[in-house]
């Protein structure tokens, strides 16, 4: 597979290329491209970065806009290529091109109806969390430090209240554009590695925050401030303005994204790194 990754064969003009791409969000306003000058983004220096492989514009697509300070493992992207070129060109020569904090993993061509957007089944995020009296000065901007004792398994059960597909206007940022509150929740689970709390959920999509604002409302139960009842009743009541503080960006990552398995791309391993392998 790896071989197949970076072939050297030229793959026509007009294919459309899906890519996974690996980003440190803590430097970047966002994923999104931006009309402000000054306002750096890690869509901007993407594709800068292809467009000179391409010597021409090349506009990128992605499966998730992440906020500023989010992370990815596994943002995937697509866009169509208007010159030949070899997926190790877009790899190697993208990678060339980029800031050390943005990587191309893998370039692949797919079929003319694959979108990195639409045509995901699901998304799955990470929220790291660091629990301990003393806040990491080598991964400052990579976990959330959180300094009170967090119970895990108070947390994971108040997760699985949040299960199935349901309303989740209490977990949604005011400035929220989606059109509808509802989201499928197709997995959550807290587990303790060491030091390290990670929360992950799977779902068909999410809405602005919400993730981080799950986040906030489990360390709270985690750490005794709330109960499992108070979740269940934020859940059911649908007001945000009733929930704790969203958590903080620095621990989010876009862990993976999941697609029909016609499209064959490559398998994302288990990350980010600093969490090691999965038990």
């Amino acid at each position: 597979m790896a071989d197949s990754l970076f072939s050297t064969d030229l793959i026509a003009a007009d294919t459309r290329m899906a890519c996974r791409i690996e980003y440190d969000g803590s430097g970047y306003n966002g994923w999104q491209l931006q009309p402000h000058e000054g306002v750096v983004t890690v869509q901007e220096k993407l594709e800068f970065a292809l467009s000179k492989i391409a010597a021409e514009p090349v506009r990128v697509h992605c499966a998730g806009r992440t906020d500023t300070g989010v992370h990815a493992f596994s943002q995937v992207i697509h866009f169509d290529a208007p010159v030949p070129r070899s997926c190790k060109a877009w790899v190697v020569g993208g990678n060339a091109n980029l800031p050390r904090d943005i990587r191309i993993h893998w370039a692949v061509p797919v079929t003319e109806d694959f979108h990195a957007r639409f045509s995901a089944e699901s998304r799955c995020y990470r929220y790291v969390i660091a629990n301990t009296a003393i806040r990491s000065a080598l991964s400052l901007k990579q976990v959330t430090w959180h300094r009170r004792e967090l119970d895990q398994l108070a947390m994971h059960t108040a997760a699985q209240t949040l299960l199935g597909e349901r309303d989740f206007s209490a977990f949604r940022a005011a400035s929220c554009q989606s059109t509808s509150p509802m989201r499928n929740v197709q997995f959550i689970e807290v587990q303790r590695r060491g030091d390290l709390l990670i929360i992950e959920i799977v779902a068909n999509a999410f809405l602005h925050h919400m993730v981080r604002n799950i986040a906030g409302a489990l360390l709270a139960v985690g750490d005794g401030r709330k109960s499992l009842e108070w979740i269940v009743q934020l859940m059911a009541g649908r007001d945000r303005s009733l929930g704790v503080e969203t958590a903080s960006a620095s621990g989010l990552y876009l862990a993976d994204v999941q697609y029909p398995c016609h499209y064959t791309l490559p398998q994302t391993p288990y990350g980010p790194l600093l969490i090691g392998t999965k038990l």
